[in-house]
């Protein structure tokens, strides 16, 4: 697969997992698997882009030896076109050492994969963000320490289990990083501190912007002829609300967390809008555009737009303003930031007073350096809770621009639409969370209409 209070029709899972994980509780995930030898074993689940990517940094981190032994994809093409490809990129023979009988296909295929692994060694999970809690639950029994891609839930229910399952881990002492990688940034962490010594004054409106044309997966076709419709949902994850939230979920969620991090809080209701425009023969779940007002508990705003329309201008960029000036928190994509403090609200040169090294570290690199060194030094670094509370507020978000009703977070956190609820036991012959009309098209959220639901 290329990428908190409990809910009733899913708590006897969780609970399940709980009984299965409580004897970890207490105990020290070990920094490297026991033995003479110090090497950390990397295990890949799900070989698309994202996953690659995150393979190749791992493995480009310079904290000790490291090596990926072991890859699992639920379709073959993607795992061989991704070893291809690490083989291609990793010059150090010593680090890609992934046999033949270690490249596990299938749905059941991550099981394969963490098995290969030692307590202590470290899985990548880059499958559509669905299979976050169910796989997480696994490494979690299977003591490794782990690196999810973003988001790590698509609704409040997912959501759910893994603020349950972020406790298991930290009592455990995993070391788990999460691929929101602009929290790692050197530029955007000084600016942080320099918001919170009141540089800036009192943080009242944070602006974000991720505007551009059809971006990942988001715009799918319909289904070939012939494919299975899992797979073919699966391969097109982002067109589909229930593998990955979506398009909202899966990129708007890096401005809106590093927006709520200078904020130094979670939004506590949103409001939102958005439409399907020029749609073409594309048929996935996804508005063209959505515009979202984030309230905090003490009044400030957070207004997000998200656009993917051909030929309208495009932006990519977050902004901070405080009662004595503002700032840039990035400027044109996540790296680099080219993050600056302002005097007043005018962003013109002449009004800077702290710009961040024209030369930034690459943040995709750094939380897998961060990660890693954890681990050696046996520190704590679990960014679960984070990562699930960004992943909550993003879909908070999300909802409401789908019904255009004001969503509060604490009625979000009780909110029981499970987008997937059967994604802990899909196989080949599953049948898929939706399906298409006569005509091929899949259900769509219908502002003020549906109320309470995406769809």
């Amino acid at each position: 697969m290329s990428e908190s209070k409990l809910s009733p029709s899913r708590r006897s899972v969780i609970q399940a997992g709980v009984v299965a994980a409580s004897a970890l509780t207490g105990v020290s995930i070990p920094t490297v698997h026991a033995g003479e030898n110090n090497t950390i074993d990397v295990a890949l689940i799900g070989c698309g882009g994202r996953g690659t990517g995150a393979a190749i940094n791992a493995l480009s981190t310079k904290n000790g030896p490291i090596r990926l032994t072991a890859m699992a994809d639920a379709f073959k093409d993607r795992l061989t076109g991704s070893y291809d490809n690490l083989k291609k990129r990793i010059t150090e023979e010593e680090r890609l050492q992934v046999k033949d009988e270690n490249k596990f296909v299938g749905y059941d295929a991550f099981k394969n994969a963490m098995d290969v692994l030692k307590p202590g060694d470290v899985v990548i999970f880059a499958t559509p963000p669905a299979f976050r809690w169910p796989f997480f639950k696994y490494a979690i029994e299977k003591k490794l320490n782990i690196f999810m891609e973003k988001p790590v839930a698509v609704d409040a229910p997912s959501a759910r289990k893994m603020l349950e399952l972020a406790d298991l881990s930290e009592k455990a002492g995993q070391k788990v990083g999460v691929g929101l990688m602009c929290r790692h940034c050197e530029s955007r962490k000084e600016l942080f501190k320099r918001i919170k010594d009141g540089e800036i004054g009192d943080l009242t409106m944070l602006r974000a912007y991720r505007m551009a044309g059809p971006t990942g997966l988001a715009f799918a076709k319909k289904k070939p002829e012939g494919m299975n419709e899992l797979e073919y949902q699966i391969r097109n994850f982002h067109a589909f609300l229930w593998a990955s939230g979506g398009a909202f979920s899966d990129f708007l969620i890096h401005n809106i967390d590093e927006c709520c991090w200078m904020k130094d809080a979670w939004p506590v209701k949103a409001d939102g809008k958005g439409g399907r425009h020029y749609r073409g023969d594309y048929v996935d779940q996804n508005f063209d555009t959505y515009a979202v007002e984030y309230t905090f508990d003490d009044g400030a705003k957070l207004y997000l737009d998200g656009r993917t329309v051909v030929g309208a201008r495009q932006q990519f960029s977050s902004f901070a303003h405080g009662t004595k000036g503002s700032a840039i928190i990035s400027f044109s994509g996540h790296a680099p930031s080219r993050s600056k403090i302002f005097k007043n609200q005018n962003m013109i040169t002449e009004n800077i007073t702290w710009k961040c090294p024209q030369r930034e570290p690459d943040p995709y690199q750094l939380e897998w350096d961060n990660l890693t060194q954890a681990i050696r030094d046996n520190k704590p670094h679990n960014e679960v809770r984070r990562g699930a509370m960004a992943s909550l507020v993003t879909s908070m978000g999300r909802l409401a621009a789908h019904t255009n009703q004001e969503v509060k977070l604490e009625d979000y956190m009780k909110h029981d639409q499970d987008l997937a609820p059967n994604v802990d036991t899909m196989n080949e012959k599953s049948a898929a969370p939706v399906v298409a009309d006569a005509n091929g098209l899949y259900p769509v959220p219908q502002p003020g209409k549906l109320k309470n639901r995406e769809f």
